[in-house]
């Protein structure tokens, strides 16, 4: 998917891409836990007690539609909320993340 910017107006295309990969609890879950911190994929595995090709998959979904990066350190895989989206969470308190065409809020006490 094209990379879009926070505040920026995407196409109905980017928005429904955007929404399917927000559409499932577990890839929501996953985007709830990296607005604290990069985390690694071993780390999602404990974290939501999920095995890791399960973890994999919904990372990888999250991935192509452009809302998270992941980066090899050793083994292990690292992800984080893409760098485009960063000013989006400083905005909203790391509490949420503006799309562009729609926002995402998590409550402020949620973990």
């Amino acid at each position: 998917m094209k990379r879009t910017t926070p505040n920026k107006t995407v196409t109905a295309q980017e928005c429904a891409v955007i929404l399917r990969a927000v559409g499932d609890p577990t890839r929501l879950a996953i985007l709830e836990s990296l607005l604290t911190q990069e985390k690694c994929v071993s780390d999602l595995v404990t974290e939501l007690n999920r095995p890791q090709p399960y973890i994999s998959h919904h990372l990888r979904i999250l991935r192509q539609a452009g809302l998270i990066e992941g980066q090899r350190a050793g083994k292990q895989v690292c992800y984080r909320i893409a760098p485009h989206m960063q000013s989006a969470l400083k905005q909203r308190g790391k509490q949420g993340l503006d799309f562009g065409c729609c926002q995402l809020n998590f409550p402020t006490a949620s973990r």
